[in-house]
């Protein structure tokens, strides 16, 4: 069997390609979203065996698929309960509520990687769907952004928003406690586990700088020393740039 060494993500994620389910809403007009409920099921597996610790005797895949058939609906609200309503932006058009939570409020996630790709015309569409989002609020709005996210399995760091820098700082109370000193961020992506080594300029993993043509992004990974020095940073829209701190001018933003 093709998946029989796999890891648990990497089985959901092969059973999702050969399926065709993935390709067919690819080409959907429409299509995107159900992708992303794709990755969420990829990232649902990612955390599983952690979670759950023993695999039943039906294997990591059927262990799974037998949690989450149990998890659905069970902590639903019945009918009258107070509850907290989970929805799309695009569900909750039409709707208000005195207190509203936005959270995924990062680059290439809202606005989304593909709408900052169609230009102009992609960007204002997004930014139409933040002003449902906020204006779906009447007494009380919540905006957030994590510093790191699990993508397709992956654990990834963020940049903020471009969105949140358009809210008038006035109007914007922050509750966030200060980030942990750059000595303490893990270093996940491409070295694993353990905390990050300083580049020779004094850069860290996780460390957000500002490059003059790129602009504001999130040091994931660091290489070599001296001259030699190198980051690869996710600038979110503009992408992930490998940069010769040399060259680069980057500075801490």
């Amino acid at each position: 069997m093709e998946t029989q060494n796999l890891p648990l993500p990497e089985i959901i994620e092969h059973i999702i390609e050969k399926s065709g389910l993935a390709q067919h809403y690819r080409v959907e007009k429409e299509g995107q979203e159900r992708l992303e409920n794709l990755d969420e099921l990829i990232n649902a597996a990612a955390t599983f065996v952690d979670d759950e610790g023993a695999i039943g005797e039906g294997g990591a895949l059927a262990s799974f698929l037998a949690h989450a058939s149990l998890e659905a609906g069970e902590h639903q609200a019945g009918e009258g309960q107070e509850a907290v309503q989970l929805m799309s932006v695009h569900a909750a058009k039409g709707l208000e509520f005195d207190v509203v939570f936005i959270t995924g409020l990062e680059q290439g996630l809202f606005p989304h990687e593909n709408s900052v790709n169609q230009g102009r015309e992609g960007l204002e569409e997004e930014r139409r769907l933040m002003y449902v989002a906020l204006t779906r609020a009447r007494k009380r709005l919540y905006v957030s952004c994590a510093q790191t996210r699990m993508l397709h399995g992956q654990t990834r760091y963020c940049v903020p928003s471009s969105f949140l820098e358009e809210i008038p700082e006035q109007l914007l109370l922050k509750l966030n406690k200060k980030a942990e000193s750059a000595s303490a961020v893990p270093a996940f992506g491409s070295f694993g586990g353990g905390y990050a080594e300083p580049a020779s300029s004094g850069l860290r993993i996780g460390q957000t700088v500002e490059h003059a043509k790129f602009g504001i992004g999130v040091i994931v990974s660091t290489e070599g020393r001296g001259g030699d020095a190198r980051v690869q940073v996710n600038f979110g829209g503009s992408g992930m740039k490998w940069l010769a701190l040399e060259y680069a001018k980057l500075t801490p933003a």
